[in-house]
């Protein structure tokens, strides 16, 4: 394509923030592009002009959704606005539902080209919805390889490209593993979540399963993963109210994918880690406590077999989970407990990990995604 594209691309959330830059970069590669649009410092690292911050786009619950509500309708007319002098050649919108799906429905209305790139996970709780991304979006690209199928019938165009921390993992494997001096034996990585309130709800179930994993393991050693310096804190000052915890312990900040290669086993709060403790091959025990309000919420509205990424892709229990009651430190230890010597159920674990590595797709996500793009405005 000769002439300049001109695309807008929106991402509210550091994940988001992340594959969106990666996009971005494998765009620039294929062709001449302008992008503005909504993100982080990574995605203007990599020459987008962004109108908001990922920074300001952060809510945690229900009651910090509505104290923002002026501030989101505030940048939603901004955007539409600047959208509507700017005319770009495509919308591409990357996970972040709440702001995207309501951009998604305003742009079709005004037949505006719109590209999905990572689904929503609207299929986990609230699949009436995926009737207005096949109504509202033109091309959807997905990097889990069970969400293609769940469009069938509905018209949409759906593309699997692979998730793009097959890529980033790729890359950690590739270099050494530095920064983490952490030295004992069986290392078990703690990973109480990213985020201040989900840490506060996940971390005392780990760490009292931690003793009991060094009472039965006299040489272990535990790593407490933190996202940033603010969880780091965070966790520090818990730990020192905690008692009874094991003698050999470190907080990890920012080292979570070291953590998780040298571990001969894990404790990982739901989410994205438990995806890339599957790359790393990292065995490990799926963990979720909540509020007891969003609890009763989430059994009335999630609608999947299981909580852990890593258990919805293998389409099994792969990875035994413990949520809310269920997350009892004893029954935590004893999980982990078979992963840390080598043997039969170690062996099978790492069997089921790589099944999972392997189906979320080769390196090369982002180029594909980009391609698909381009291919897309070229009709």
């Amino acid at each position: 394509m000769s002439r300049t594209l001109r695309l807008a691309i929106f991402a509210g959330e550091t994940s988001g923030d992340i594959h969106a830059a990666a996009l971005v970069r494998a765009l620039r590669g294929l062709a001449d592009v302008e992008l503005w649009g909504m993100g982080g410092p990574r995605m203007r690292e990599a020459g987008v002009r962004t109108i908001a911050d990922t920074g300001e786009l952060a809510v945690m619950g229900f009651s910090d959704v509505l104290a923002r509500l002026p501030f989101f309708a505030r940048l939603f007319r901004r955007t539409v606005r600047l959208i509507e002098e700017k005319r770009p050649d495509a919308i591409v919108l990357v996970d972040y539902p709440g702001f995207n799906m309501r951009l998604a429905g305003w742009a079709h209305r005004r037949g505006l080209r719109v590209i999905y790139y990572i689904c929503p996970q609207v299929w986990a709780w609230h699949r009436s919805r995926m009737r207005k991304l096949a109504r509202d979006v033109d091309t959807l690209l997905t990097i889990f390889p069970f969400e293609k199928p769940l469009f069938d019938g509905t018209g949409l165009e759906v593309e699997f490209v692979g998730h793009p921390l097959v890529d980033e993992i790729a890359a950690e494997l590739r270099g050494p593993c530095e920064g983490l001096n952490w030295e004992g034996d069986p290392r078990v990585a703690l990973l109480p979540g990213s985020r201040i309130h989900v840490i506060g709800k996940n971390l005392s179930a780990m760490w009292k399963a931690a003793a009991a994993i060094e009472a039965a393991n006299p040489g272990a050693s535990f790593a407490v993963a933190a996202a940033d310096e603010a969880g780091a804190n965070f966790i520090d000052s818990m730990l020192k109210k905690m008692p009874n915890g094991p003698s050999r312990f470190r907080v990890a900040t920012g080292m979570t994918r070291q953590a998780l290669r040298l571990a001969r086993a894990a404790l990982v709060c739901s989410g994205t880690a438990t995806v890339e403790a599957a790359l790393l091959g990292c065995p490990m025990a799926v963990v979720y406590r909540m509020g007891a309000v969003s609890y009763l919420l989430a059994r009335r509205l999630v609608r999947v077999n299981h909580i852990g990424m890593v258990n919805i892709i293998a389409g099994e229990r792969l990875c035994p989970e413990f949520v809310q009651n269920a997350a009892e430190p004893d029954a935590l230890a004893a999980a982990v407990q078979p992963w840390l010597r080598d043997g039969p159920e170690r062996e099978a674990m790492l069997r089921g990990l790589q099944r999972v590595a392997d189906a979320l797709g080769p390196p090369g996500a982002s180029e594909r995604a980009a391609a698909i793009i381009l291919r897309n405005l070229e009709r």
